[in-house]
């Protein structure tokens, strides 16, 4: 059964205007009382209707969207999906990044005290998690990007990132390659969480290096690999930049590519059909992921309940003639 404003008030003690006021940061609930509010909200899950939270805010036509650096290579696809939902539903977009970690997300935490949108769509929420869900709880409509349901309390839209790693295994296994490097990303995000365990699933007895997503780190992770004298038939990377990089490395230890070693790479982003050879990658349907966050938004702010579960868009292997 649905938790409702009625129920918080009774566990909190006060009426349920005061919730309302605390939901929408009024100044006239004194701190103390505020702050038990809160706390009844965050224990009992309270996730107040999208309607009734706009109704006493004020409609802004306006949401914003917290995303991490533009330099990511898929950001601008995932960004041109929401703009062109938002636009043609007659709403502006603000957009907030966490270049400079703390300090950029407390500026982003004044702008929604200061209502100045109405909902709200995050790209991978790592680091922002515990402000991201307090936000939610206290009315605000969110909806993750990227997330792939590791945060189930929060609506979501992600990709199959498992059966993206398992397809570029069983892609390899087909022909012939068992010695593969895996280059992964930062081991904090659950994609890359994802992508080694479903890789792992099919090819089991592989090396693991980590990357950071930027083509140096592929360079560097084949590069340590060959040194140490290590035979590998094939690299997979966890993005197109990783496996630009060491498409690099192989050729510049003078290897051939695909004849030596095969390269899949993860994202399909517009340079994976430029790299020589043109790479073998697993497809994210980025900007269907952009559309799909942004109409899950607007249907909150139109008054509709939250999604049952996530939203998970499937992944696609392209084949080119780094793994043929």
């Amino acid at each position: 059964m649905r938790v409702t404003i009625a129920d918080v008030a009774r566990e909190a003690r006060v009426s349920k205007t005061t919730v309302s006021r605390v939901l929408n940061d009024r100044a006239e609930v004194d701190a103390a009382t505020a702050a038990r509010v809160r706390e009844v909200i965050d224990a009992l899950a309270y996730v107040p209707s999208s309607g009734a939270v706009g109704l006493a805010r004020g409609r802004s036509r306006t949401v914003a969207m917290l995303t991490p650096p533009l330099t990511w290579p898929w950001m601008g696809e995932v960004l041109q999906g929401v703009v062109d939902t938002v636009e043609a539903a007659g709403y502006g977009l603000l957009l907030y990044t966490c270049n400079r970690g703390a300090e950029s997300i407390a500026h982003f935490t004044g702008q929604v005290s200061a209502r100045a949108f109405d909902g709200l769509l995050v790209v991978e929420p790592e680091g922002t998690l515990d402000t991201i869900t307090a936000m939610y709880r206290r009315g605000l409509p969110v909806v993750l990007v990227d997330d792939r349901g590791h945060h189930p309390d929060l609506p979501s839209v992600g990709t199959t990132d498992r059966a993206g790693g398992a397809s570029a295994a069983r892609h390899l296994a087909a022909s012939g390659r068992g010695r593969p490097l895996v280059v992964t990303g930062p081991t904090a995000f659950g994609c890359v969480r994802d992508r080694l365990d479903g890789f792992l699933g099919v090819l089991p007895a592989g090396l693991i290096a980590e990357g950071d997503f930027t083509e140096e780190s592929g360079r560097a992770a084949v590069e340590r690999v060959l040194a140490g004298g290590t035979r590998i038939d094939s690299v997979f990377a966890h993005n197109d930049l990783m496996a630009a990089g060491a498409i690099r490395a192989l050729r510049a230890a003078g290897l051939r590519v695909p004849g030596d070693v095969a390269v899949i790479g993860f994202d399909d982003i517009p340079m994976a059909r430029h790299t020589e050879p043109p790479l073998t990658t697993v497809r994210q349907p980025m900007r269907a992921m952009g559309e799909s966050a942004a109409r899950l938004l607007l249907d909150r702010l139109a008054g509709g309940d939250p999604p049952a579960g996530p939203l998970v868009l499937p992944t696609e292997l392209v084949v080119r003639g780094s793994a043929p």
